[in-house]
C-alpha cells in the first residue's frame, strides 16, 4: 500500500542564485521620440549609479532606434531580428529601467507599443525601476499614475521608489550636478538594489502567472 508520504515528489533543490556569479543584467528602455533626450539621459544615468553599487552588464534601448521598425507590426513575428532581441533582453533583465517623457498626459505611444510585443508573463516578478521626464513638477505622478499601473499588469516587481525629473533638473541635456536629482537617483537605487538582490533568490509562482 502506498502512503502519503510516498506519493510525495521529492522536494526540489532551490537553485543558487546566479546573479552571485556573473554581473547584474540591468536593461534600460527610453520612451523618447527624440535624440538628444532628456529622458534617456536620465535613464543612463540611473544605471550608471547602479554600477557603481554592483558589477552590471547592461543595455540602453532607445525607441528612437526601435521606433520606425514597429510601424506596422501588428505580431510580434512580424518584428525585425534586431526588435526581437531587444525583447528578448527586456524579458531576461535582472532589472529594467524604463522611462517616458510626459506626454499628453501618459508615456508616449511607441514606448507602449514596444511593451505590447512583450510576453503577458514575461515579466512576472521582474523588479522594475520607474521614471518620467516633464516640463515641471505636476507631471511627476505619471510614475504612479501611468507607469506603475501598466507594470502591474504584467505582475513586474515595481521598486518603491520612481525617478522625475523635469526641465529644472538639466541644464541642456545632461542632468544638473548642483540639483537633488542625482541625490533621488541615489536613493532610488539604494532603496531597490535589496529587492533586486531578493527577486534573484524567489522562484515565480506559476499561480501567480497564469490568474
Amino acid at each position: 500500500m502506498t502512503t502519503a508520504t510516498e506519493r510525495q515528489a521529492p522536494a526540489t533543490p532551490v537553485a543558487e542564485n546566479s546573479t552571485a556569479r556573473r554581473p547584474l543584467r540591468v536593461v534600460g528602455v527610453s520612451g523618447s521620440l527624440h535624440e538628444p533626450s532628456k529622458t534617456t539621459a536620465l535613464v543612463a544615468e540611473i544605471i550608471e549609479a547602479v554600477a557603481e553599487r554592483v558589477p552590471v552588464d547592461s543595455r540602453l534601448i532607445e525607441l528612437t532606434e526601435l521606433g520606425p521598425h514597429l510601424a506596422g507590426a501588428l505580431r510580434r513575428e512580424d518584428l525585425p531580428a534586431h526588435v526581437e532581441d531587444a525583447l528578448v533582453d527586456i524579458e531576461s533583465a535582472d532589472l529594467l529601467v524604463v522611462a517616458s517623457p510626459v506626454y499628453r498626459a501618459s508615456f508616449t505611444g511607441l514606448f507602449k507599443h514596444l511593451f505590447d510585443f512583450v510576453g503577458q508573463y514575461a515579466l512576472v516578478g521582474q523588479p522594475v525601476l520607474l521614471a518620467a521626464t516633464g516640463g515641471g513638477e505636476r507631471h511627476a505622478l505619471i510614475i504612479e499614475h501611468q507607469l506603475r499601473p501598466l507594470f502591474g499588469f504584467f505582475q513586474s516587481l515595481t521598486l518603491p521608489l520612481g525617478v522625475y525629473a523635469s526641465t529644472a533638473d538639466f541644464d541642456g541635456y545632461r542632468l544638473r550636478e548642483d540639483g537633488t536629482i542625482h541625490e533621488r537617483i541615489s536613493q532610488a537605487v539604494t532603496r531597490g538594489l535589496p529587492l533586486v538582490e531578493q527577486a534573484a533568490h524567489q522562484r515565480v509562482s506559476e499561480y501567480v502567472s497564469i490568474w
